[in-house]
């Protein structure tokens, strides 16, 4: 059984969500002097699985110039959506996809590509 998959009914591997990482938003407040501001502001702080894209998944990504995407797999958490980033040792990643495990409110597959953060 592969480690993020449910098969014929079988649960998913809770030990397999050992990494933590932090689902952050984009928030619009004004500074001291007035001006709007957008900063990035924790949502979620929540364990999770990751893996990096394999078979056809990573070359699908690279003929589409996004080899730095990485799956990140967590419980069912509502309020995620594609304007977030996730935080993950001292990396950013921007979330591409959002796919609730077969609908099942239990599970859910993020897909996001990593982001190098200028200046």
């Amino acid at each position: 059984m592969e480690i993020f998959e449910e098969k014929a009914g079988e649960p998913m591997e809770i030990s397999a969500l050992n990494k933590r990482i932090t689902i952050q938003e984009l928030k619009a407040s004004i500074n001291e002097n007035g001006f709007e501001v957008e900063e990035w502001i924790d949502f979620k702080t929540v364990w999770a699985g990751v893996t990096n894209l394999h078979g056809r998944e990573y070359f699908e990504a690279v003929a589409v110039q996004m080899e730095n995407t990485v799956k990140f797999i967590l419980r069912y958490l509502p309020g995620i959506d594609t304007t977030m980033r996730i935080l993950f040792k001292g990396r950013h990643y921007n979330i591409i996809s959002i796919d609730n495990i077969k609908y099942k409110n239990r599970f859910i597959e993020i897909k996001a590509m990593e982001v190098e953060l200028s200046g």
